[in-house]
Parts: C-alpha cells; structure tokens; sequence
C-alpha cells in the first residue's frame, strides 16, 4: 500500500498526462491513497472573497494559516470542493476509478481543536493568541478508507478534521497524509513537491535516517520542514520508507519509489 501526497504546487502546475500515466501504472500493481494539499489555492480564493489570509509562526519556526471561522469555512468549501474534485476528474479522465472524501467524512480525522498558539511576532517576541479553528489530528479512522480500496477505488482525501464539537478544522495535509499512512502501516508514502526533495544549504540529500532527520529539522526551510516531520511521524508508526521528491519531473512517482530522485528517509 502506498500513500501519495499531492501537494498545492502539484495541483497548480502537475496534474497533466505525465503525472496521471504514471499513477495509472504503479496502479497495476500496487494500491494507492492520495492525500491532497491547495493551500495556495485556498489563499486566492479567500482573497477574492475579500478575507485576506493570515500567517503565524511558531517558535520552531514552522509556518501555518491562522484560521478563524470564516477561513475554516472556505478552507472547507476550497479543499473538499474545487481542489478536490478537480483531482478526481483529473483521474477519472484517465480511467483511475477515483472517489473524493475529506477527513471530516466518517470520522476520518478526527482533530482537537487548539486553544491557544504561542506565536512569533513581527518584533520577534513570543506571543500567546486563540486557537481559531486549527486542529490536532487525536484520531486516524481508516474504515471508508480502506472500504473503497477492497473495491478497487482510489480514494482522494481533502485535509479537512472534524472537532470535538463536530466542527470543521484546518490540519496539515503533510501531517495528516503520514498519520493515514501510519495508521495503514503503509509500505511506502511519497510527498511530490515542487523541488527535488530535502535540500541542506543548497545541497539535495539522497538518504536519511529519521534520527538524522529529527536533527536536522531546525535547519530544514518553511514548508519542507512540516514534510520532514510528517515522514518522521509517520515512520515512528510503522511506514516503511518515506520519499520526498519532485512531481514536475518525467515518471515522478515511479522515479520516487524506484529512489532515481528525491530523498529517502527511513526509520535506520
């Protein structure tokens, strides 16, 4: 079993016949699970519903939206709606039987909602503010997920939780990808991204251990950094082998599995 994470440079400027061949052969022989990001989507769109989008900082460094009811809102309409759907006809046009859920379907993702954030200012001082509607993945339910792939369909994830009081929750879609494979124990899962994988001042790196990856975390720039700890999370659980690696190449996840590109991290 395989899990493919697709992120939001993919879904802008990947999602052509290269990339749909390629998945409709490992389909031949393997099963598979994509997980979508769109964060970039959701940013345009919100903006042109005049909700201009806010960004926070958290003292390691990782950068996230900050996400209060109304964003929760088209973050939900963006990724379980448009960016999802445009996936699934993508690879329906390709004869891949696909099926789009989000997390908040059957339980999938279920998520505590963050009270509070310490945050990095603009003075660089730490700040505590609301939680909004961000979550905590507390809860992988891998039921629907698994129910369709014993039917021979591809399910299509949106990063989208449902909370406590079964509101909608904005999660990390690196973060939840590596909890849905951590909790299939899936053999592999592949992050295509829009660079050739993990870069450490400049220099691409071909392997790494999880505890290499752990150390090396704080030297790792926005955006990778939540790919690297979602492998580490998800390798902690049981995956076997995370590969980070371009998706804007020819063959991209037959190239990543076969470990021609991109970064290798396994738990030793």
């Amino acid at each position: 079993m395989i899990v493919l994470k697709i992120g939001g440079d993919i879904f802008s400027k990947g999602l052509n016949d290269n990339l749909s061949n390629d998945l409709k052969r490992v389909l031949e022989n393997q099963k598979l699970i994509v997980v979508h990001g769109g964060g970039d989507e959701v940013t345009s769109i919100a903006e042109k519903l005049g909700k201009p989008q806010t960004f926070v900082t958290s003292p390691g460094g990782i950068k996230s939206r900050y996400t209060d009811e109304e964003t929760a809102e088209i973050f939900t309409m963006v990724m379980a709606g448009k960016i999802n759907k445009t996936i699934v006809r993508w690879l329906l046009n390709k004869g891949i039987k696909a099926v789009g859920v989000s997390g908040v379907d059957a339980e999938t993702l279920r998520a505590e909602r963050k009270k509070k954030l310490l945050i990095i200012d603009e003075r660089n001082r730490k700040r505590i503010i609301n939680g909004g509607y961000t979550g905590k993945i507390s809860k992988v339910d891998v039921t629907l997920i698994m129910l369709l792939v014993e039917k021979g369909f591809v399910p299509v994830i949106a990063p989208i939780a449902v909370g406590e009081n079964f509101e909608f929750l904005n999660v990390d879609a690196d973060r939840a990808a590596g909890q849905i494979a951590g909790t299939i124990k899936a053999d592999k899962i592949v992050f295509l991204t829009d660079v050739l994988g993990v870069e450490i001042e400049g220099k691409l790196v071909r392997t790494l251990t999880m505890k290499e990856a752990e150390r090396l975390l704080p030297k790792i720039g926005s955006g990778m950094d939540k790919k690297v700890l979602a492998s580490i999370e998800a390798l902690k659980s049981g995956v076997k082998e995370v590969i980070i690696s371009s998706g804007l190449i020819a063959e991209p996840l037959t190239n990543a599995l076969t470990q021609r590109n991109g970064t290798v991290i396994t738990f030793e």
